[in-house]
């Protein structure tokens, strides 16, 4: 074996002899990319990923942040092993808020702003997200209801309340973000929410709250006692 290949094997044998967690993020993302070019080999490949332009965290939390476009920009990336990169990333992500969907109660906006922080505050255009709950509060399911231009004759509160009796929920919080990164609500942010309020009465499942995503910082409606 020659020493490229000898490089292309050291995560494997590291990951039998050691186990996962002795791996490396850059380790650990080579094995998931399997092989390297003629120029590079997998670890190489693994370092430039995690090093991309874009990927503020330097590390695998913050392969979400990557599109397609970017990772095939490296050489040695096709459209496969860009996939690849992308579906563990968001596997990834999906394995820790299932973790912590859980075990959170969102009875609180700090909670429900602390746990869609990370993957909402990054958007770059305005996203809205139905968030369903039971009796006490634990996340039901969740369903991105616009993206875009938020307007509220582009927000069926018909879509809405479908969705909330498909989850028999008993109440229902909307989220959303501002790309500019000031979370102070909108002349439209108050028309949606006075909207979907007043329908929620009507269904009997009632709108709680609608928590509005910034730079590491929210506006609730409840707490500014909008609602």
């Amino acid at each position: 074996m020659n020493a490229y290949k000898d490089k292309e094997a050291m995560p494997y044998e590291r990951f039998l002899k050691f186990g996962a967690e002795s791996l490396t993020d850059t380790e650990l993302l080579a094995i998931i990319l399997r092989t390297g070019t003629k120029e590079k080999n997998a670890l190489e490949l693994a370092g430039d990923i995690l090093h991309l332009q874009g990927n503020m965290q330097g590390k695998l939390v913050g392969l979400h942040q990557l599109s397609l476009a970017q990772l095939k920009s490296i050489p040695g990336i096709g459209e496969v092993k860009a996939i690849k990169v992308k579906a563990i990333g968001e596997l990834a992500r999906r394995m820790a808020r299932q973790s912590v969907r859980e075990k959170v109660k969102f009875d609180s906006p700090d909670k429900l702003a602390e746990y869609y922080m990370e993957s909402m505050r990054h958007y770059t255009m305005e996203c809205v997200m139905l968030v369903m709950l039971d009796n006490k509060g634990h996340l039901l399911g969740e369903h991105m209801i616009s993206k875009g231009v938020v307007n509220a004759s582009l927000i069926s509160p018909r879509e809405v309340f479908i969705l909330a009796l498909k989850h028999d929920a008993s109440s229902i919080i909307l989220i959303h973000n501002h790309p500019s990164g000031d979370a102070t609500p909108s002349k439209a942010d108050r028309q949606i929410t006075g909207q979907m309020y007043e329908c929620g009465k009507l269904m009997n499942i009632p709108l709680i709250d609608h928590i509005i995503i910034g730079d590491h910082t929210y506006s609730s409606f409840k707490e500014l006692e909008l609602i």
